[in-house]
């Protein structure tokens, strides 16, 4: 995150208003609710704001007015115009009435994110922008699931499970889970990670995994062979230690290697996710998922 940026985002839909504010705010931004044009200029007028997302299709003044009318109060401030579908076409006109740019619905919040940052960052640098850092796209800590070593397997399911129970979604935008834990010991200190891939690989029991004669291929796939084995073989998991299933702690590298650098180790290294560093200290997790959203911001 770049500062404290003040981001005022105008919508009719109230769930979406209140869904956006919650999920911005948890990332570091300081947001302002507005249900129409009229009141987002009331707002302008009195207080500036780096960073306007606005919908186009509202009811009375619509967002093309109220960009141009924006832009006559705050000239310097940033507009990202949301549209529905087929709205495409009327989204790029307003790209030459003064929006930064715009954004389809439904948006996914990582990437509304990355277009806030660099609406933001456009009006602050002159020059062609530097590159984005490891450090420019993590996770934060604070917002990555941690579980104890000690704790249950069943625990770690419960706490994924209310990552995705946690997902805030609007018809207008979406914000997606995590499909790991990080793992700590007594000194908080991070040991391992826990996936979705650990708990399929450890439901496996250990003679599947064993080479077979020829002979067992017939029992092995027949009915019999595998009825009532997933579930026992889930009860199982549920008793066990985190610890007994975790994989090793995710290899780390500094908040300012080029995310370049960042997509060639994990892509040679076939590792979904890295922890980043400062001063030697973890302060995020940049995944699979934190490249994707930043090249797509690229693209689109």
């Amino acid at each position: 995150m770049v500062g404290k940026i003040r981001v005022l985002m105008v919508d009719d839909e109230e769930q979406f208003r209140a869904t956006t504010s919650k999920i911005l705010s948890r990332k570091g931004y300081e947001t302002t609710m507005a249900e129409s044009g009229e009141e987002a200029l009331k707002i302008l007028k009195k207080s500036k704001h780096d960073v306007v997302v606005l919908d186009i299709k509202m009811p009375g003044m619509d967002g093309r007015e109220a960009l141009m009318e924006i832009k006559k109060i705050s000239p310097d401030t940033k507009v990202i115009m949301l549209t529905g579908h087929g709205g495409k076409d009327s989204a790029k006109e307003t790209l030459v009435l003064g929006a930064y740019d715009y954004l389809n619905k439904p948006c996914d919040i990582n990437l509304l994110s990355l277009k806030i940052n660099d609406a933001y960052m456009s009006g602050k640098e002159k020059k062609k922008a530097r590159e984005k850092k490891a450090g420019d796209i993590l996770i934060h800590l604070e917002d990555y699931t941690l579980i104890d070593m000690e704790s249950n397997v069943k625990d770690a399911f419960e706490k994924l499970l209310e990552t995705y129970g946690a997902l805030r979604v609007s018809s207008r935008v979406m914000e997606t889970g995590h499909r790991s834990l990080l793992v700590i010991d007594s000194n908080n200190e991070i040991v391992g990670v826990v996936s979705l891939t650990d708990m399929i690989e450890e439901i496996r029991p250990d003679y599947l995994k064993m080479s077979k004669p020829s002979t067992a291929d017939s029992m092995q796939f027949s009915h019999m062979f595998w009825t009532g084995l997933f579930t026992s073989q889930v009860k199982i998991l549920a008793q066990k230690k985190v610890k007994d299933i975790m994989s090793e702690s995710p290899p780390s590298m500094d908040e300012n290697t080029n995310l370049m650098e960042v997509a060639d180790f994990m892509y040679s290294q076939n590792v979904r996710r890295v922890l980043v560093t400062s001063d030697e200290m973890v302060i995020g997790v940049v995944r699979e998922q934190e490249l994707f959203f930043e090249m797509a911001n690229i693209i689109l």
